[in-house]
């Protein structure tokens, strides 16, 4: 099976459309597609043109190529353990001609110190597995269980490889979960990295968040901004403006 560019895809692969700079995705309806936690990190994220960039766990590779499409950054890479990942997003960055902006490397974010140049990225960002234990595990082997839990890696591990990678002054950007907010603040602490900016996501007015994004500065000084909370949907279905203008419709 092949798409109209000469791409291979797998049986029960699909390519959607990114709705920026005409940029396409492959994903795999067996394994874990990308949501809206990837492409909010993407809008969050602030990436200097000329800068560099590493995405750890990249998965399919979204949130490099939506970089791609919406920053000038000058070189971006991912990093993903799971060679099938690895591979779709191999795939799609030569869906969209990008093969000379973005490299996707196969390896072990606990291992990533080694295998790019330390003080290298001005830029990392990562949608780390937010799932502490075996809590609701079933299948550690499964792809969807490896992207939801720290089986192969934790936020400590995130943290830890990020504050070798960034340059000084560098920027680390993270989404994941409040309920384990005071811990990612202690670690960003621990090593360097110096909380910056939060936002909350809530999936409506009247809910409780359900997301966080933060930004961290590798040696930067005390002091923290909190912005305004982002809201998805006005009504079940329907998302707030702010959405579509990160989505870009």
């Amino acid at each position: 099976m092949e798409s109209e560019n000469n791409i291979p895809l797998k049986e029960s692969e699909r390519i959607d459309d990114l709705e920026r700079n005409g940029y396409r995705i492959i994903q795999d309806t067996k394994r874990f597609c990308f949501g809206m936690d990837a492409v909010l990190l993407s809008g969050f994220a602030r990436v200097k043109e000329g800068a560099c960039v590493l995405d750890l766990g990249t998965g399919t590779g979204i949130i490099p190529i939506l970089l791609a499409a919406k920053t000038r950054a000058c070189h971006l890479a991912g990093l993903e353990i799971q060679e099938d990942s690895a591979d779709m997003a191999r795939r799609s960055v030569r869906l969209n001609g990008l093969e000379d902006k973005i490299d996707i490397v196969t390896g072990d974010i606990k291992e990533a110190g080694g295998l790019f140049d330390a003080a290298s990225f001005d830029v990392i960002t990562c949608n780390p597995p937010y799932m502490t234990g075996k809590h609701g595990l079933t299948n550690p082997n499964d792809a969807k269980a490896i992207a939801r839990h720290e089986i192969l890696c934790t936020l400590e591990d995130v943290i830890a490889q990020t504050a070798k990678l960034l340059k000084p002054g560098g920027n680390f950007y993270m989404v994941h979960r409040p309920f384990r907010l005071a811990e990612i603040m202690v670690l960003l602490r621990e090593y360097k990295l110096e909380p910056k900016r939060m936002q909350l996501v809530y999936p409506y007015i009247d809910k409780e968040p359900n997301m966080v994004l933060i930004e961290a500065n590798r040696g930067g000084r005390p002091r923290m901004t909190v912005e305004k909370p982002l809201i998805v949907y006005s009504k079940p279905g329907v998302y707030m403006p702010e959405i579509y203008d990160i989505y870009g419709y």
